[in-house]
């Protein structure tokens, strides 16, 4: 039987949520520029769908970074589980809080950000010493 020190130092980095974590400040960054940009630039409401999708698939990508970076090993794995998770709470929060109904914009953004946490996470692993 192995002692509890080495049992619970084993899964001590927590990638997901390092990387949700990091995702979330990237999609809080990107919100803040794209109202900002709709503020005081010309930018019109029409392209915000598309933008919006953009900044998703960032945040995704750099919370796919730190998850694979944290996990040290099968970043693609890391990178898909928390672009998969973060796109839910994404959705569940804009289905609870604001009716958005479920669409096909809906799973192109599920499948963006799994597509770029995946890509991140590959990339994360590789910067890993």
């Amino acid at each position: 039987m192995e002692p509890i020190r080495t049992v619970t130092r084993a899964g001590g980095r927590l990638p997901l949520l390092y990387g949700l974590f990091a995702s979330i400040l990237w999609l809080g960054a990107g919100a803040l520029l794209l109202s900002l940009l709709l503020r005081y630039s010309g930018l019109k409401e029409t392209a915000l769908p598309t933008l919006a999708l953009l900044v998703h698939g960032i945040s995704a990508l750099a919370g796919g970074f730190t998850a694979g970076r944290r996990a040290g090993q099968k970043g693609w794995y890391s990178g898909l589980l928390l672009g998969v998770v973060y796109a839910l709470i994404v959705l569940v929060i804009g289905f609870l809080a604001a009716d958005a109904p479920l669409s096909l914009e809906s799973l192109y953004m599920l499948a963006a950000a799994a597509g770029a946490g995946t890509i991140g996470g590959m990339f994360g692993v590789g910067t890993r010493r």
